[in-house]
């Protein structure tokens, strides 16, 4: 069942044809999804990555709305406005990396309730390539699929702490503990935290201010760290993933040169094994390929529309 959900358009800056929905997943998490109507051309499935909210891609529902497509967008639980897993709402929080696959078949379901047009495209940014590329081995019902940026390895400054993650996540996982914000992750959410020169997100000044702005508009969106569980359970998931042949879709996919949040070499190893894909690497860009310069906004929503139209069956 649907229900309305409150969804902040003017913040987001999307299209005009904007509404928020409540629904509900198989284990009895409520969870908030955001379409924008504005194109018949085919519905775009838009995966966000860990602590974002519907709204940030108010842009990115822009651009495609303008190319003929209708957007839907995610907030995963543990974060948005979709149902938090720890009595710390700021802790990013997952049981099993694997859950995140019900909010997947939740929102497939979702656009079939609501008669959105087909067919459906995949729009994945960070954690939400990971899960995308899960959701690709199982069968994911899309033509195509583009990648900003996609979590198929995280980068540890400095990289000794990677056998320190692993070791504690390990350990604690079986434990209450495990629910703790994992050693040296921020309190709060990490754009009020840096100043924009620090920021390892985007060079783009305005668009920077623009996320911390509905971040304060927006508090009950803000997210931390993620807790030891999280981590996890996402260095297996990731692992895992490694060791899987790649899902046959045609693929695009964006690596920032200026990337220091997920790890551009497992990014690489993957698209250098996976056919029918293409890799865009983005010398002057970091991390949020749809948050940067303009005229890095532009490449990549004009290749990723071309993309998608190319893979189009009507095409």
């Amino acid at each position: 069942m649907l229900s309305p959900a409150p969804l902040a358009n003017d913040l987001a800056r999307g299209p005009a044809e904007a509404s928020g929905h409540w629904v509900q997943t198989p284990d009895g998490l409520r969870l908030r999804l955001g379409v924008w109507r504005q194109g018949a051309k085919g519905t775009v499935l838009i995966f966000p990555g860990r602590t974002e909210y519907i709204e940030k891609y108010g842009g990115a529902a822009a651009a495609l709305a303008e190319a003929g497509y209708t957007s839907l967008a995610i907030d995963w639980r543990g974060q948005g406005l979709s149902d938090r897993l720890v009595p710390d709402r700021l802790i990013g929080h997952v049981d099993r990396f694997s859950d995140y696959q019900r909010d997947v078949q939740t929102l497939l379901a979702a656009a079939k309730s609501l008669d959105l047009p087909k067919p459906y495209f995949l729009l994945a940014h960070s954690m939400g390539g990971c899960i995308g590329l899960r959701a690709l081995l199982q069968g994911l019902p899309v033509q195509a699929v583009s990648f900003s940026a996609p979590m198929l390895g995280i980068l540890f400054h400095p990289p000794a702490k990677r056998a320190l993650a692993w070791g504690l996540s390990s350990l604690l996982h079986p434990f209450k503990l495990a629910e703790m914000r994992a050693p040296g992750t921020s309190v709060g959410s990490y754009q009020q935290e840096v100043s924009f020169e620090e920021n390892q997100l985007s060079c783009d000044r305005q668009m920077f201010e623009m996320m911390r702005h509905q971040l304060q508009e927006l508090p009950d969106c803000a997210l931390g760290g993620p807790s030891l569980r999280w981590l996890n359970e996402a260095l297996r998931e990731m692992l895992s993933l490694h060791r899987h042949r790649a899902p046959n879709y045609p693929a695009l996919c964006f690596v920032g040169g200026l990337e220091t949040i997920v790890d551009p070499r497992r990014i690489q190893q993957r698209m250098a094994h996976w056919p029918e894909a293409s890799l865009k690497v983005m010398p002057q860009a970091k991390h949020e390929f749809m948050m940067e310069r303009p005229e890095i906004r532009k490449a990549f929503y004009r290749e990723t529309i071309a993309h998608f139209d190319r893979h189009h069956p009507s095409a």
